[in-house]
């Protein structure tokens, strides 16, 4: 959450709306983007002890689509595939006189709050959740390259695990 309301107060000074989505997760921790929008088309700052986590360029032509490209590389410790759905783009402007979130030394919590309780958007059905696989355990090791330490996929018992 720091990192994103970092981003988006870059982002703000660079000229784009200070843009906020939350990505949101079973059995793992959501995850905060800044997005913005440059020709047209959506990019995102992001910050994440998971390398696949991170930025992306401006090329996506939906929020969707965007929110998609994360989905590959948002697992947890246990292998499992956890992102779920999305937020609409909350526009941090909105906090500017209540929080003052860009000088306050107070907590923000108002902001996390409400990206937690507005309406989330769902990328998979029932049955695609149902039949997703496990990380590939190369994917899985890559991603948590430069990471805190966290415990290894156990594939052993998983058979053509890779």
């Amino acid at each position: 959450m720091e990192g994103a309301l970092l981003a988006a107060m870059a982002l703000r000074r660079l000229g784009f709306p200070p843009l906020l989505v939350d990505l949101e997760a079973v059995r793992d921790s959501d995850h905060v983007l800044a997005v913005y929008r440059m020709n047209g088309r959506w990019g995102a700052l992001a910050k994440s002890d998971y390398a696949g986590l991170r930025s992306r360029e401006p090329v996506y032509s939906s929020l969707r689509e965007l929110v998609l490209s994360y989905f590959e590389h948002y697992y947890n410790p246990a292998g499992e595939k956890t992102l779920r759905a999305y937020s609409r783009p909350v526009n941090l402007v909105r906090f500017d006189q209540s929080v003052a979130w860009t000088t306050t030394f107070e907590d923000v919590w108002a902001i996390p709050e409400h990206l937690a309780v507005i309406p989330h958007r769902p990328i998979l059905t029932k049955p695609m959740e149902r039949s997703l696989a496990r990380m590939d355990r190369k994917l899985y090791e890559a991603g948590r390259v430069g990471g805190v330490c966290a415990p290894l996929l156990d594939l052993s018992r998983v058979k053509n695990p890779c």
